[in-house]
């Protein structure tokens, strides 16, 4: 279309010269061939640039298009409210620091798998790292490299492990099937809620944000990491407008509640760990 517009153009300026030939010296018929050569070259170039903004402003359009429709098909799949019947199992008295392979345990088992506690604990890899004090500094292992610590005393010490050691031991029992919900948006996981499958988290203890002073700086292999002695494991079972529900392994009970919003302060403070199974 462009090229035709310029063939024209340029027929019409040949046209105009054929007609001034007699008035103009050859020089001037040469500059004024430039000019009109020069002209429309120029609004080409101004067709081709409106042409490209009006392509890029349609798929802007039909992308945003398309946004809207996934966003509401999502919407479509979260229930205003879930509350699901998750076995409960409680960490103590065999595993002080297990919540984590002990909510484990619970998502598995909600899955259909029976896989006991303490052979998960054996099981979920370790960070081997020692505890040491060395010019002010502490120095011990990563929670995503392997469990730090000692899970079967308090008086010795430990942390726990995040959710890269426990996708993988999940996956042992549920291969293909674990789904690593790490980074997501909460409506993300009320997906899964509504279609009746819990999630392994990590959270707090006080399940609400934590001051600044409540976290620690120590050195691992892979370089500094700030960690939380009240760091927790729990298993969310539900969800309403106000509160969230979930399994707390330190005390057994099923469907604790926790304000919404507090509890979502907490759990993202936590860097949004979270994993659960892809249901059949």
């Amino acid at each position: 279309m462009s090229i035709v517009l310029l063939l024209f153009i340029i027929a019409i300026a040949l046209l105009i010269i054929f007609f001034l030939t007699k008035a103009l010296s050859k020089s001037a018929l040469v500059s004024l061939l430039m000019f009109c050569l020069l002209a429309a070259l120029l609004f080409n170039q101004k067709i081709e640039t409106t042409i490209a903004r009006l392509t890029q402003s349609y798929l802007t359009k039909e992308e945003a298009l398309i946004e809207n429709v996934i966003s509401s098909a999502a919407e479509k799949k979260i229930k205003p409210s879930v509350l699901l019947d998750v076995p409960a199992i409680r960490q103590l008295p065999e595993l002080p620091r297990g919540c984590e392979v002990t909510s484990l345990a619970m998502l598995l088992e909600d899955a259909g798998v029976q896989a006991d506690k303490l052979t998960l604990a054996k099981q979920i890899k370790k960070d081997p790292t020692p505890f040491q004090r060395k010019n002010g500094k502490v120095y011990f292992g990563h929670p995503n490299d392997g469990f730090v610590g000692d899970m079967y005393s308090l008086t010795t010490p430990g942390l726990g492990v995040y959710h890269k050691p426990i996708q993988q031991l999940a996956e042992m029992y549920l291969p293909d099937r674990i789904i690593d919900l790490t980074g997501s948006d909460f409506s993300v996981l009320q997906q899964y809620l509504s279609k009746g499958v819990p999630i392994w988290i990590i959270t707090n203890s006080t399940y609400k944000k934590l001051p600044e002073s409540a976290f620690r700086e120590w050195e691992t292999p892979r370089g500094p990491i700030k960690i939380t002695y009240y760091e927790h494991s729990v298993v969310i079972t539900g969800y309403d407008q106000d509160y969230i529900y979930f399994n707390d392994p330190l005390t057994g009970e099923k469907n604790k509640k926790a304000p919404r919003a507090d509890f979502l302060d907490a759990w993202a403070q936590m860097g949004r760990q979270a994993i659960t199974y892809q249901p059949d």
